[in-house]
């Protein structure tokens, strides 16, 4: 998302410099260059210590090295009357940036890929004090009642926003997008993965991206061990992410035979992945409507594949569903209900086709890149 919108702004007039850090998401140990110019944006790499994202304690050292040497780039780069966007990874670095764009005459901009640090609290995972989370909270809802503008993914999102007394005024929804040909979605047969795979003449049920602590992938567990004796339908698990990992070690200690698993691909190989799979799922834990909306569905879209959404029957995606008649939804545990949904759509191709290409139009008509892109210039400029 980020190397799309920095490419498109640069390429629209605008000098974009990008603060990161020297790590890969998925590779701690990967040293890339401190600075690096490409597609017109200027990166400036930041150093940060090399815990990784395997231990929470180790990724919360790693975010803290990030905001000292990021806030220190920031007071090195910003220039009175500039923009700073903050992301949402790390955690909270709009804390960091609200207070160096003070310090500089600069303005801010938050731009919400998901909430923190409610996502931790909901998941139990945030092994901070009562009283130090709310005063984080505080902090938080402040750099964001601060800011010009907070960008967020969607209603529920912005409704969280309200109810945290961010004023609605400063908050504008842009969804996010996919880099796929939603013009010329590929058909399943043309797929080179599918056929390497050797998947041609299954049903395959696909996942794409990252299967992390926020997603729930039991109730798909559920349904391929209902179906494990049928030969004709395989699940393709393509990323990565703690629930990716746990997820094969159960696969492999209940002796299932119909999954693949394979790493994350590269991005340019994203239409052929995605066509590679009959139907696609992806899931959120009900928990966390409103701090997180799966980017993933965008993609499913506009390769022109039904979506399963795995959630809450009226969270974010589900509702997106309803409206574009691309898919269904599912309730979390229905596992049963799932394996006979999937066993009807592989006997009913004429259907998968018309929500596939149901979904592709209602890409087409409001999540194409360029209309984001569109959004952004305006309220940048």
């Amino acid at each position: 998302m980020l190397t799309d919108l920095a490419s498109a702004l640069a390429l629209a007039g605008f000098k974009i410099q990008v603060i990161c850090s020297r790590q890969r998401y998925d590779d701690a140990s990967t040293r890339l260059t401190p600075r690096e110019f490409f597609a017109g944006v200027s990166i400036h790499r930041v150093w940060t210590t090399r815990f990784g994202r395997g231990r929470l304690l180790g990724r919360a050292i790693d975010y803290l090295a990030f905001y000292a040497s990021s806030a220190l780039a920031m007071l090195r780069l910003l220039k009175r009357g500039d923009t700073v966007v903050a992301k949402t990874d790390p955690p909270l670095i709009s804390v960091v940036a609200l207070v160096a764009a003070k310090l500089k005459g600069a303005i801010l901009i938050n731009w919400l890929q998901d909430i923190f640090p409610e996502v931790a609290s909901r998941l139990n995972l945030s092994p901070l004090p009562r009283t130090l989370d709310a005063g984080l909270r505080r902090c938080r809802d402040l750099s964001l009642r601060r800011a010009r503008t907070n960008i967020v993914l969607g209603e529920h999102m912005r409704d969280q926003l309200e109810r945290a007394g961010i004023p609605a005024d400063r908050i504008q929804i842009i969804e996010n997008w996919a880099k796929v040909h939603a013009d010329q979605p590929k058909p399943a047969a043309h797929s080179g993965l599918r056929t390497r795979l050797g998947l041609d003449d299954r049903f395959v049920v696909g996942y794409s991206g990252n299967l992390g602590r926020a997603h729930e992938y039991r109730t798909l567990l559920g349904a391929a061990e209902i179906l494990k004796t049928d030969p004709n339908v395989v699940f393709l698990m393509i990323g990565g992410g703690t629930g990716m990992r746990q997820l094969e070690r159960e696969v492999r200690d209940r002796g299932l035979a119909n999954f693949r698993f394979l790493a994350a691909q590269p991005r340019e190989s994203l239409s052929d992945s995605l066509a590679a799979a009959d139907v696609h799922w992806v899931s959120l834990l009900p928990e966390l409507e409103g701090l997180i909306v799966p980017s993933k569905f965008y993609g499913i879209l506009a390769a022109a594949r039904p979506v399963i959404f795995i959630g809450d029957a009226d969270g974010e995606l589900a509702r997106h569903i309803r409206k574009c008649a691309g898919g269904t939804t599912i309730g979390i545990g229905q596992s049963a209900q799932l394996a006979r949904l999937l066993c009807a759509w592989r006997c009913d191709p004429p259907l998968l086709e018309r929500m596939g290409e149901a979904g592709a139009r209602y890409y087409r008509e409001r999540h194409l890149a360029r209309r984001a892109f569109e959004q952004w210039v305006r309220i940048l400029g």
